[in-house]
């Protein structure tokens, strides 16, 4: 196969291959960038990836919890007394202003105001309004900073989280871990820079893995999904009768073989693939250590909660994303549904903040007293809002939400943000942002700002175009950071 390669390599073949790339050498000799000090190297493509960050990052590691359906800010952080002096009288025209509805709503002819059955508290020497929802993370109230005037594009589910994610409503482009992945490599050889924990058996709005997909990005970047069970990574284990030293020879000859693949086609996927094989083989000793959570001391069981003994719950996703962290990987993405509340609100979000509640403060908690807060950011909120007024009949004991993207709240805890801050509001209906707006496109290039990402210079060149994270917009909240 090798002699073959060889042959077929012309002396026109030579000088074809050559002929530029040896002014290259040249050139590279006269503008070496790093001997100018730049910031950037050229990737695969000649396109800027970083070799360094562009500035200090505050952010070594980040542990995004999103809450796929929407949490119900008005039920949750966003308290809004008037929607309960109010409650059940119409939603006036003056503050919806004839915004968009979704199809579920559109054919209403009622727009009950719907206040929240539930008790709000200021909390901790912040005065943070938090429900009694979530006594646990209410305790810790004091190191989130709140941000309460998100705002996005989408109105529903698929492009509100795809937009959120990816910095687009249309599906293709890379995530934001893919992102960080491509731009800042890793700090573990031995682990993918991007992990994916979803919680298993819930249903709701449907997650793809495209989420966390790389999009245009080299495959390398795609998140790692770690499912909880026997295999927690799909196709890692060597089958029966293959060994560790058998499977590391075939590695080896089939390098040699992509190698010269690579040089006769000079396709980066190539490399890409080769670099997925080497991830894969250090990982089938890596994972099982980092999934075995049998060492845990009882106290660190019992601050999670009884659901941290249970493999893939949330509980136990936020005890391995600690251990990641641990490990240093960069960038850990926890996924979990069941947040859409069209009606049966009250019972609804009740379940999923028992779920939650107590493993998000177990978390950042578990972080800070390990050292780890302070080089870790802890990112928790869903993809938008939900309405001020009921979707369907509205009782004493009952209601439902819409979807709202006009304005929704996700906290952040940890490295480069401020504590005990509330950033933004919205006005007393709870139905238009009044202060800082903030679009999740700066939401995006504040959180690679943390990282020591300039949003506006990480970029790709793709079908012609330059692809960034944010695309053509964001700003950092500079504001929130510490």
């Amino acid at each position: 196969m090798c002699d073959h390669h060889n042959k077929s390599l012309t002396r026109r073949d030579f000088l074809t291959k050559t002929s530029l790339g040896l002014g290259a050498v040249a050139m590279s000799s006269l503008m070496n960038p790093l001997s100018m000090g730049a910031s950037t190297l050229l990737g695969p493509n000649g396109d800027p990836i970083l070799g360094k960050p562009h500035f200090t990052p505050k952010v070594k590691r980040v542990i995004y919890l999103l809450q796929s359906g929407a949490p119900s800010q008005l039920d949750l952080f966003d308290y809004k007394p008037l929607l309960n002096k109010l409650n059940g009288q119409e939603l006036p025209e003056s503050v919806r202003k004839g915004q968009r509805l979704t199809g579920m709503t559109a054919g209403q002819t009622s727009f009950p105001l719907a206040g929240s059955i539930f008790n709000f508290k200021q909390h901790g020497q912040s005065g943070a309004w938090m429900s009694d929802l979530m006594p646990h993370t209410a305790g810790i109230a004091d190191e989130l900073c709140f941000i309460k005037s998100m705002h996005t594009d989408a109105i529903n589910h698929d492009p509100a989280v795809t937009f959120l994610q990816t910095g687009s409503q249309f599906s293709g482009r890379p995530s934001i871990g893919s992102w960080v992945s491509y731009g800042l490599g890793s700090d573990n050889k031995n682990l993918p820079n991007f992990v994916v924990l979803v919680t298993k058996d819930k249903k709701g709005q449907p997650l793809y893995s495209r989420l966390w997909g790389n999009g245009f990005l080299p495959s390398e970047h795609q998140g790692t999904q770690f499912r909880a069970g026997k295999d927690p990574v799909l196709f890692l284990q060597n089958p029966p009768g293959v060994t560790s030293e058998s499977r590391r020879n075939q590695l080896d000859h089939l390098e040699q073989l992509q190698q010269l693949q690579y040089d006769a086609l000079e396709d980066p996927e190539i490399r890409a693939r080769m670099s997925q094989y080497e991830m894969a083989f250090r990982m089938q000793t890596s994972v099982p250590e980092i999934m075995n959570t049998d060492g845990e001391p009882e106290h660190i069981y019992d601050m999670y909660g009884s659901d941290s003994r249970i493999p893939g719950t949330f509980a136990a996703n936020c005890l391995l994303a600690r251990r990641l962290v641990e490990k240093d990987v960069k960038f850990i993405q926890l996924y979990h549904q069941g947040w859409d509340h069209h009606g049966g609100l009250p019972a609804g979000i009740k379940k999923q903040c028992k779920e939650t509640d107590q493993p998000t403060a177990a978390l950042i908690k578990d972080l800070k007293q390990r050292g780890l807060l302070e080089d870790t950011l802890v990112i928790w909120g869903g993809e938008f809002g939900r309405t001020n007024y009921s979707q369907g009949a509205l009782t004493a004991t009952n209601y439902g939400r819409d979807h709202h993207p006009k304005c929704f709240t996700l906290f952040m805890a940890g490295a480069g943000v401020k504590k005990g801050m509330t950033y933004g509001a919205t006005d007393d209906f709870g139905y238009n942002i009044v202060e800082n707006p903030v679009h999740v496109h700066d939401f995006q290039a504040t959180l690679m700002h943390l990282m020591g990402v300039d949003h506006e210079r990480l970029i790709y060149k793709h079908q012609g175009r330059r692809f960034r994270l944010t695309d053509v917009s964001g700003h950092v909240l500079k504001d929130i950071l510490s």
